[in-house]
C-alpha cells in the first residue's frame, strides 16, 4: 500500500458556478456578527437582546443594517428612541456580513495556505 500526503489546498482547473451564499438574518447570526457584545457599551456579561437602531415605530426595518446586539440595560435606556434622542452611540456601524466571516469564525485556526482563497490575505 502506498501512502500519499494529504494536500492542504486543491487548485481547480475548472470552476462550476455556485449560487451566492447568503447569511440568514436571525437572532443567532446577529449575535455572532456583533461578537456577543453590546454595541452601545461593549459588555458581554449581561443578558443580550436585539435592538432596532431606528425603532420600528419610526420606520425602522428588520434588516442587517438596522439590527444590533444590545445588553438589557442599554436596550431599556434607549427604549423606543433614535440614537440622537437617547444620546447614545454605536461602537461600530452594523453591516450585512459575508458568509466567509462566519466560516472563519467557526474554525478556530485557518491554515495560512487557505487564506488567499478565503479572502483573508
Amino acid at each position: 500500500m502506498i501512502n500519499y500526503p494529504w494536500p492542504s489546498v486543491i487548485r481547480l482547473n475548472k470552476y462550476v458556478t455556485v449560487p451566492y451564499k447568503k447569511v440568514i438574518l436571525s437572532r443567532k447570526n446577529i449575535l455572532r456578527r456583533d461578537s456577543f457584545k453590546c454595541v452601545y457599551c461593549g459588555r458581554s456579561d449581561l443578558p443580550l437582546t436585539i435592538d432596532h437602531v431606528l425603532p420600528k415605530a419610526k420606520g425602522g426595518e428588520d434588516i442587517w443594517e438596522n439590527l444590533v446586539t444590545a445588553c438589557v440595560v442599554c436596550n431599556n435606556s434607549k427604549g423606543d428612541r433614535t440614537l440622537e434622542e437617547a444620546d447614545m452611540k454605536l461602537k461600530f456601524k452594523p453591516y450585512r456580513p459575508h458568509y466567509i466571516l462566519f466560516i472563519s469564525n467557526s474554525v478556530s485556526k485557518v491554515d495560512d495556505n487557505w487564506k488567499p482563497y478565503l479572502f483573508q490575505t
